[in-house]
């Protein structure tokens, strides 16, 4: 087993990042000769070229490349291990949340939840891809789908109403239900809720005709905002369009509403929830007027 100085490994890693020695030692503090000596003697250490070097620049070998990926996510593990134990951890909430709801509901309201949470600082990443919680990297995640995982604490944040929206000006054609199979419809792919279980609900048999699809419900409001067409979206994820008259809900009450509960927060189970992780979530029951919580995730 190579026995290589963690501080070679970190010059490479800056400096593969970055693609400049020159940039590497700025933000190391080194000089562009002393980054060079060292990869250097992380090549020679390995026996293996990690850079093809130009005159102003630098790019990574196929080997440097298959470095790369492990050294990366080393440091980026060490970077987490050292922010969850330092001084700023019991102030810093780490969230992952689905992407739709995190840029249409979550975003716009976070300085509100900062300043009744003053020196709170919070780390947000959206995906669709369900948080395992076993590298301590999030503190909850805001999930779409009720979530399968054992060992977490689930809630439910209430129910959502579906209804078909769009802009003004394609409003002024759309008087019931039916008026919608002969307009654009616009589809989110990911959507629990699709078209044909709203016309469903309303009655209506025929099969609607879907034009344009995107696999983000944010997208497909953007979309409907530009007038391509009727996105069937929830009213919480559409309350800023909503408002500012962007755009119109034609039917929400000339129609059967459709409602479901499509977000939770979850959390683990077997710790402690931090501080800043409880605030968030009495602040997220007071934003949507939600029933207390018990300690297990069930309504008090």
């Amino acid at each position: 087993m190579l026995n290589v100085p963690v501080n070679l490994l970190r010059v490479f890693e800056v400096a593969a990042r970055t693609g400049s020695f020159r940039t590497a030692s700025s933000q190391l503090g080194l000089t562009p000769s002393a980054i060079s000596h060292a990869v250097r003697k992380l090549e020679e250490t390995l026996g293996v070229p990690l850079f093809e070097r130009a005159a102003r620049s630098v790019r990574l070998t196929y080997e440097g490349e298959v470095l790369m990926r492990h050294v990366g996510r080393a440091f980026d593990d060490l970077r987490r291990g050292m922010e969850a134990v330092s001084a700023r951890a019991p102030t810093l909430l780490r969230l992952h949340c689905a992407p739709s709801f995190a840029a249409q509901w979550l975003t716009p309201r976070l300085p509100s939840f900062l300043e009744a949470h003053p020196g709170t600082d919070v780390r947000l990443a959206a995906g669709t891809d369900y948080t395992r919680f076993t590298s301590d990297e999030f503190d909850a995640d805001i999930v779409y789908g009720a979530p399968r995982a054992e060992g977490l604490v689930v809630m439910p944040l209430g129910e959502e109403t579906i209804t078909p929206v769009c802009s003004p000006a394609l409003a002024a054609s759309i008087r019931d239900a039916r008026d919608l199979l002969g307009l654009p419809l616009i589809q989110s792919d990911t959507k629990q809720v699709q078209w044909s279980d709203w016309f469903a609900a309303q009655g209506v048999t025929e099969a609607p005709r879907i034009g344009s699809r995107f696999d983000r419900s944010f997208l497909a409001i953007l979309a409907a905002a530009q007038g391509l067409g009727v996105a069937l979206e929830s009213t919480r994820l559409v309350e800023a369009e909503l408002a500012s008259g962007r755009l119109v809900a034609p039917l929400a009450a000339r129609s059967r509403p459709v409602r479901y509960v499509g977000h939770y927060l979850v959390h683990p189970r077997h710790t402690q929830p931090r501080k800043t992780l409880r605030q968030f979530s009495d602040w997220l029951q007071q934003q949507l007027l939600l029933a207390p919580v018990g300690p297990e995730g069930g309504r008090a």
